[in-house]
């Protein structure tokens, strides 16, 4: 069972991402683009994933729902944190942040953390 604190420092570590808090909500950012996101109770995670592929995940999967109808422009996932593992929280954290960050980014934490974030 995961929880916030298992991927808190994960958002303030990797580069270029930081943490706020917007309206009682914690919220992963590299600049100003949200990449992860927790429900105000802390037990939802919303995060980015490939628009192209949500579906599948969703549909293969039930621990993941797709968020609210004025929110499927973006490319956005939820999950509860409780159906999860530390390591795959980790794990989506991280997938999130590669999509907002230039390649040279991503590519430079792979060779930094082989075995991934877990």
């Amino acid at each position: 069972m995961a929880v916030v604190d298992d991927v808190l420092a994960l958002g303030s570590g990797l580069d270029r991402s930081y943490v706020v808090t917007v309206r009682g909500r914690l919220k992963f950012r590299v600049g100003s683009i949200v990449y992860t996101a927790f429900s105000e109770d802390e037990s939802v995670m919303g995060f980015a994933f490939p628009k192209e592929e949500r579906a599948a995940l969703v549909d293969s999967d039930p621990r993941f729902h797709l968020p609210g109808e004025s929110d499927m422009r973006f490319n956005w996932v939820h999950t509860t944190l409780a159906d999860l593992d530390a390591a795959e929280a980790r794990e989506l954290v991280v997938d999130a942040w590669r999509m907002v960050v230039p390649q040279k980014l991503a590519r430079a934490y792979d060779v930094a953390h082989p075995s991934g974030p877990g």
